[in-house]
């Protein structure tokens, strides 16, 4: 069809039309077609390739951290008993082992400050998000909402150097504290980092809230905070949820912030002024003087294991809850 389209245009345009010029002219076409074919099939396969190797890294990530993070049990003898509920922390630094392996101490710091950080964070990022949606104009709107967003962009260090500098001094001399270093300072700049992603979640939660529904509350003689209680909220919980679960899952995987305010201790967190340590700042002072086959080594990939489990626990409980909100829309 389209060499006969193209004889007819060169007729009428007076080229000269003979059977060799039909053929080199579909000879092109068909180089060009074949051509335009193969350009596809590397793209396709590319992406196909970059989609695989996105799904199978996380995968081989977690094989990796199972093999060495598994030889504290299968190699050097502990219970897993021992590893999640002892506070006896005394690895032996040589592939003969011996030591004591109980990492409680550095859980329940890991537990007691990402909590403490949720709680000071989600008011705030509530409050915020409920000023962009609800309250604020469409201009304020665009002039908040970028320096909500640069908090994500600030790498860690600079809040890690801003508590050391300016936070520790100022709660040193404001409850008297012994050492300014505590499970306080780094809740409290750990709630400073996840701040942006629960704010920006529940403000995209706040927004899919349809119009209409506001709209009947407004006509039920609803005030605007009874119809952010009662509709807007509540409409929206899957989403905020969704973004304390993210914040959750970024406050556990922060090591350098957290390590230089909070006295990396090793003891349980028995006060919000004292030191106390994490998992992830066990793993970042110690992983680097550890002997390589040792089991302190050992024991450091097991904390890391630990930690990915659990972030591939907080990464089912999204899916999850993002399933049922779907499930919900469409019913």
């Amino acid at each position: 069809v389209l060499l006969e389209v193209f004889r007819k245009h060169d007729e009428e345009e007076g080229a000269y039309v003979d059977n060799e010029y039909l053929y080199l002219k579909e000879k092109a076409m068909l180089q060009h077609a074949a051509a335009i074919h193969h350009r596809e099939l590397l793209a396709t396969t590319g992406v196909k390739l970059c989609g695989f190797t996105a799904a199978l890294l996380p995968f081989c990530i977690g094989l990796f951290l199972f093999m060495r993070g598994s030889e504290t049990f299968l190699v050097f003898g502990h219970s897993l008993q021992e590893f999640l509920f002892s506070g006896q922390w005394a690895p032996s630094d040589t592939a003969s082992g011996g030591g004591q392996v109980g990492a409680a101490m550095f859980i329940s710091g890991s537990l007691v400050i990402c909590l403490l950080a949720l709680l000071f964070a989600l008011p705030v990022s509530l409050a915020a998000a409920i000023y962009m949606t609800e309250i604020a104009s469409p201009s304020s709107r665009r002039h908040v909402q970028p320096f909500i967003e640069l908090f994500t962009g600030i790498p860690s260090v600079i809040y890690g150097w801003i508590g050391l500098t300016v936070l520790i001094p100022f709660l040193r001399k404001f409850f008297t504290m012994p050492f300014g270093f505590s499970v306080l300072s780094a809740s409290l700049v750990l709630a400073t980092m996840i701040f942006p992603v629960i704010t920006m979640m529940a403000s995209d939660a706040m927004m899919a809230v349809p119009k209409s529904l506001r709209d009947a509350a407004y006509g039920l003689g609803a005030t605007r905070w009874e119809t952010i209680r009662t509709v807007v909220l509540p409409s929206a919980r899957t989403g905020i949820f969704t973004g304390i679960v993210l914040g959750l899952a970024r406050a556990l995987g922060e090591a350098l912030a957290v390590a230089m305010v909070v006295g990396q201790m090793k003891v349980f967190p028995t006060s919000l002024f004292l030191p106390a340590t994490a998992m992830t700042t066990v793993i970042a002072s110690d992983m680097g003087s550890a002997m390589e086959g040792g089991e302190y080594n050992a024991a450091l990939w097991t904390l890391a294991l630990l930690l990915f489990v659990i972030s591939f626990i907080l990464i089912f409980i999204i899916h999850h809850v993002g399933k049922k909100r779907l499930k919900g829309a469409d019913q």
